[in-house]
C-alpha cells in the first residue's frame, strides 16, 4: 500500500498531530526536530530521536527561528532549519533522511520531511507574488494573506508523475543528465498547464525516450518533500515507437530485462523503488 510509504502522513499518525502555528502554546519546552539541509541533527551514541528541549545543540539561533508544527507523542514539537555552516558539537550529528544512509527510522525520517516542507513555504511566504505586500497568517491553516491587495497565498505542492514502462518482461529505462553513469531510473515529469495526469504520463515518456505507451494505470503516490513534490505513480504498457533519448533531459534510455536491471532504481524510501518492488516482476502485474 503506497500510504504506507515514507513521507506519506500514515506512517506517523500515532506520534504527530498536526497543529496550526497561531495556537502556539506559550511553553518552549518538548521536541526539537533540528534541519540541516536535508538531515535531522540527533545525538551520538543514543537511541536515535527527536531532541527533547534541554539537548539542543549550542550555535543554534532557537527563539528567532522556530516554528511550532503540531506535537510529537503529545509534547510540542517544534522545527528549526540551521545552516549548514554550523559545526555541530562533537556529540551531535547530522543523519540524511534521503539517500543510502538509512539509519534514521522510516517515523523520524517522514516527520523530519514534513518540517522541511514546511520551512521550505514558510521561509518562500513573507511577501506577496502579486504586489509586494507583506503577508499575514490566514487562521487555522498555513496559507496566508495580503492585506494590501486580499491575495490568498498557500503552501505549494508540484505534482509529478513516475512511470513503470513495460514491454512484456522489459522494462523502460532512462538516465537523467544530472545522474552519474549506471544510475538509472524510471521516465519522471511535472504536470503542465491543462493536463491530466494520463497526458502527462504519455508526454513525458514521449518526449524524453521517443515511444507511446497505453494501458496507463495509477498504482499510488508519495509525498516527496525535496523540497514539495507528490509524486503520483503509475504503470503502462509499450504501445510503438523505437527508444531514443531526448538528449537533453536524459542522455541514455533503454530496455532492460525485469532479471537483468543496472541497478535497483530509486533510493530505498522513494516510491520508484516501491513501484520496482511491487510491479517490477510480470508475475506481479
Amino acid at each position: 500500500m503506497s500510504n504506507l510509504l515514507p513521507f506519506n502522513s500514515t506512517i506517523i499518525n500515532e506520534l504527530f498531530k498536526p497543529m496550526p502555528p497561531e495556537d502556539e502554546p506559550d511553553l518552549v519546552s518538548g521536541f526539537y526536530l533540528v534541519l540541516q539541509g536535508y538531515a535531522l541533527v540527533v545525538l551520538k551514541g543514543v537511541e536515535l530521536t527527536l531532541l527533547l528541549s534541554e539537548f539542543l545543540p549550542v550555535g543554534a539561533d532557537l527563539e528567532n527561528k522556530k516554528i511550532r508544527i503540531g506535537f510529537w507523542e503529545g509534547k510540542p514539537l517544534w522545527a528549526i532549519q540551521v545552516s549548514p555552516d554550523l559545526i555541530l558539537p562533537p556529540e551531535y550529528e547530522a543523519l540524511p533522511f534521503q539517500g543510502a544512509d538509512t539509519r534514521l527510522d522510516n517515523k523520524l525520517a517522514t516527520i523530519a520531511g514534513r518540517a522541511a516542507q514546511i520551512i521550505y513555504w514558510e521561509e518562500r511566504s513573507h511577501f506577496c507574488s502579486h504586489c509586494g505586500g507583506a503577508l499575514v497568517r490566514i487562521q487555522e491553516c498555513w496559507g496566508k494573506r495580503c492585506p494590501s491587495c486580499s491575495s490568498e497565498h498557500y503552501p505549494h505542492i508540484h505534482p509529478c508523475i513516475i512511470v513503470l514502462v513495460r514491454r512484456d518482461k522489459e522494462l523502460l529505462l532512462i538516465r537523467n543528465a544530472a545522474w552519474g553513469v549506471g544510475r538509472f531510473s524510471m521516465v519522471a515529469g511535472f504536470i503542465e498547464f491543462g493536463e491530466s495526469l494520463e497526458e502527462c504520463v504519455e508526454r513525458e515518456v514521449f518526449e524524453e525516450t521517443g515511444i507511446e505507451v497505453t494501458n496507463i494505470r495509477y498504482v499510488g503516490s508519495q509525498s516527496w518533500p525535496f523540497p514539495s513534490q507528490l509524486m503520483i505513480g503509475f504503470t503502462a504498457d509499450y504501445a510503438g515507437g523505437e527508444v531514443a533519448a531526448d538528449g537533453i533531459e536524459v542522455v541514455e534510455a533503454g530496455w532492460f530485462h525485469e532479471d537483468n536491471l543496472p541497478v535497483s532504481p530509486g533510493g530505498k524510501r522513494s516510491i520508484a523503488r516501491w513501484i520496482f518492488e511491487t510491479y517490477g516482476k510480470s508475475t506481479n502485474e
